[in-house]
């Protein structure tokens, strides 16, 4: 049957609608392959960022809405990375500061665990490594701190908290606990160790009062026989005695304010130092010399050894003159009659060592510590045996201006032994 131009038309417009069926099938076909490659690299993005990569890429989201909610996401997680970041360093920064700080710092959450210690908390507290998390009144071991910080816990108020370190009786703490008010209630404890402003305090009570007794002693007796020339001028020889007892009290005086001064001078740095040769052995003979009438008087005897290597120093000599001599002379004073001292300098290692050893009683080991203090006593029970009391003070600081240090110990035979180190420059 010939075709007719209905048929034609009717087969044509058939054949055109397929195709378009066609192509329109396979644009879908291929949009839903597009929407499935991006859906995966989403999910690739995302799998990246749990994993703490923020590092952004560049994908093409696309203009439709998945690319909108795709680029949204991905704004919002850069943001938040960014902040964590900020956080990150934030925190570092307060744990630098924490740790680097000599106040110890404890933070209490409302629930009164341990949320931050800092290690001179640890320290002062003694606190286990795995403090954090725990309940506060099982870790500290303070009552008096575990008081506080409950009553700030309670909503209460404290005030500063002077107490004395756990197994530890010779330090002295000043605690304060405040309130921390975020979500809930909680606690931060502040510690500072007073100990060395407490010791510090009770040397300058003590120079004050020694200070005090060292200018009244003299100044009594010269008053005393002043007012006994004034009573009775006319006895040549009661006068006589009379001025030599007010002179020799005013030169006590006078090496007493000369020592004072001095000492000022050197804690201020204004003490220099002149390097040169110094000739040790003519150094502690002329020493030994000066003092051998007084030690005659007592039957004592003064020895000295200077080792080969040891009989030139480069050094300050007049210093080393004033730190020698006062060891020497609190020798002399402090041992008894019929004893000895012996001056012995070596060079030990990189080091200039000189000793100064006498067969006194030694000192307690209590005082061992204190015996550089300015006016300190190692005998209470009776008078200093001379000097103005500054002299191993003198010495210390000495010391320190030369780059040595000076110890003391008791010798097993008995007595005092002052070690003087010193660079060999």
């Amino acid at each position: 049957m010939p075709l007719t131009t209905t048929s034609l038309l009717l087969i044509g417009g058939a054949a055109g609608v397929a195709l378009a069926l066609a192509a329109l099938a396979l644009r879908r076909s291929a949009h839903a392959a597009s929407e499935s490659q991006r859906v995966a690299a989403i999910l690739a993005v995302a799998r990246r960022y749990a994993l703490g990569d923020l590092s952004r890429p560049a994908p093409d989201y696309g203009d439709d809405q998945l690319g909108s909610v795709a680029r949204g996401m991905d704004q919002a997680v850069q943001e938040l990375g960014r902040r964590v970041d900020s956080l990150a360093r934030d925190r570092a920064r307060m744990e630098a500061i924490l740790s680097s700080m000599i106040e110890g710092v404890l933070v209490v959450d409302e629930q009164g665990r341990l949320q931050l210690v800092n290690d001179a908390a640890r320290r002062i507290l003694k606190l286990e490594q795995d403090a954090i998390d725990r309940p506060y009144v099982e870790a500290i071991r303070h009552p008096g701190i575990v008081d506080n910080i409950g009553r700030v816990l309670a909503g209460g108020d404290t005030s500063a908290l002077e107490l004395s370190v756990t197994r530890d009786t010779t330090r002295t703490l000043v605690a304060q606990v405040a309130p921390v008010v975020t979500a809930g209630r909680g606690a931060v404890l502040v510690m500072h160790d007073i100990t060395e402003l407490r010791k510090a305090d009770l040397i300058r009570r003590d120079f004050v009062a020694n200070v005090s007794h060292e200018l009244r002693t003299p100044l009594t007796a010269i008053k005393g026989y002043a007012e006994a020339l004034l009573d009775d001028p006319d006895d040549a020889d009661a006068r006589e005695r009379f001025v030599k007892i007010i002179h020799r009290q005013a030169e006590r005086m006078e090496r007493l304010v000369k020592d004072l001064l001095r000492l000022a001078r050197i804690e201020a740095g204004q003490e220099t130092v002149e390097v040169a040769p110094c000739d040790i052995t003519a150094l502690v003979r002329g020493i030994a010399a000066d003092f051998e009438p007084t030690a005659a008087a007592k039957q004592q005897t003064i020895g000295f050894t200077v080792a080969p290597d040891a009989a030139t120093l480069q050094t300050d000599a007049a210093k080393l003159h004033d730190i020698i001599r006062n060891l020497v002379e609190n020798a002399v004073n402090y041992t008894p009659e019929g004893g000895g001292i012996d001056i012995h300098a070596t060079v030990a290692g990189e080091r200039f060592q000189l000793s100064v050893a006498d067969t006194g009683h030694g000192i307690a080991p209590d005082d061992l510590g204190r015996v550089f203090e300015r006016f300190y006593r190692v005998d209470k029970s009776r008078t200093r045996p001379g000097g103005t009391g500054l002299g191993l003070s003198i010495v210390k600081h000495l010391v320190q201006v030369l780059e040595g240090e000076v110890v003391v110990e008791n010798q097993a035979a008995g007595g005092a032994l002052f070690t003087i180190s010193l660079p060999l420059r």
